[in-house]
């Protein structure tokens, strides 16, 4: 790690990629560059089957509502990885436009 900064170049690389896509397919995300993505949905019943669904597709991702957020403040958190290649970068994409289109989770952009 100390000799390269490889790893981390992609990390940045998949976390710019990831937020620019799902910002431009109609996704609220919170602000930042961090790895860590949240998906604002803001309805708990909407976040839940919307991870459920990802999970079942195999995209790993964790639903938060209340009481672990605030009420009215549900989200979807996915990690990314320099471990992602840019396959499973797109398959996630795909999935996550699909899955809020049929939820309405999807902004009018």
């Amino acid at each position: 790690i100390n000799e390269t900064t490889e790893l981390r170049d992609k990390l940045w690389s998949n976390t710019r990629y990831f937020r620019q896509q799902l910002t431009e397919a109609g996704f609220e995300i919170q602000e930042g560059d961090h790895p860590i993505v949240p998906i604002m949905l803001y309805d708990a019943k909407i976040a839940k089957d919307f991870a459920d669904e990802l999970i079942e597709e195999g995209i790993y991702v964790i639903g938060f509502y209340y009481p672990v957020v605030p009420k009215g403040q549900a989200r979807i958190r996915v990690q990314l990885s320099a471990a992602h290649d840019q396959e499973h970068l797109d398959r996630a994409i795909d999935a996550f436009k699909r899955i809020g289109e049929k939820h309405g989770a999807l902004a009018k952009v």
